[in-house]
């Protein structure tokens, strides 16, 4: 939003006052006077007039290993939520970045950044994540093969991309996705009729848990909130 447009929104001046002020130096942008109009205000710039602070608030991005029985929500009637997992103080308008579901557990993120949410669940960005997959049955040869190829879901009329799967052993596997669609890995291997019995989400782009327990956090770095969008593995698409 333009400044003079947010100065309007959040004062009782008028459009022609709220362009007077900025021009004559009584607004402050970051710290420092701005008499742009068209300075751009997103919504973690500190913005003032005077002593007055019409908006100061601080990005938030956190990395948390959820647990299994902890819903991915922000409350829940029946189970615990991932912010349970938080101090209070810090939980206020944070929300998650992506879900897991009850049973699942794994790395998660949590943002008060709705930009920056989107973008990390957004299939279109091609975000890699890696899940740890338990089956029911051995994994059949051929699953890697069908999951490089892409697996058609009717639902939602879509093809999924191309997934890479690494054996460990006769009933474990580590997938690579780079989606993360409603219950992807589970329907994945559901269509090769194997039922998942233990899924973890080990990383997302180049985050790992580390030595996170299940139930601790860690905010993340700037360096690590960017680099989860500029160093994606490289793959091809269907």
């Amino acid at each position: 939003m333009r400044l003079d447009r947010f100065i309007q929104r959040n004062t009782l001046h008028g459009k022609q006052a709220c362009r007077e002020l900025i021009t004559a130096g009584c607004v402050q942008v970051g710290g420092e006077v701005c008499r742009d109009l068209h300075r751009e205000i997103d919504p973690f710039t500190t913005v003032c007039i005077g002593d007055e602070v019409l908006q100061q608030r601080q990005a938030r991005y956190l990395m948390l290993h959820k647990p299994a029985g902890v819903v991915s929500s922000t409350e829940h009637d029946e189970h615990p939520t991932v912010l349970d997992l938080l101090p209070e103080e810090l939980r206020g308008d944070l929300h998650l970045a992506g879900r897991l579901d009850l049973k699942t557990t794994g790395l998660m993120l949590l943002t008060n950044d709705g930009a920056w949410s989107r973008k990390v669940t957004q299939p279109e960005e091609k975000i890699p994540k890696v899940y740890r997959v338990q089956t029911k049955d051995p994994v059949a040869p051929q699953t890697a093969e069908v999951f490089t190829r892409g697996i058609y879901f009717a639902t939602e009329d879509i093809t999924t991309l191309p997934a890479q799967l690494e054996t460990i052993d006769s009933h474990t596997s580590r997938l690579t996705i780079y989606e993360g669609r409603y219950h992807q890995v589970k329907r994945m291997f559901g269509h090769l009729r194997n039922e998942v019995v233990g899924l973890h989400r080990e990383k997302v782009g180049q985050l790992s848990l580390g030595d996170l327990k299940p139930g601790q956090y860690r905010e993340l770095s700037e360096v690590e909130r960017l680099h989860i969008f500029n160093q994606r593995e490289v793959h091809s698409d269907p």
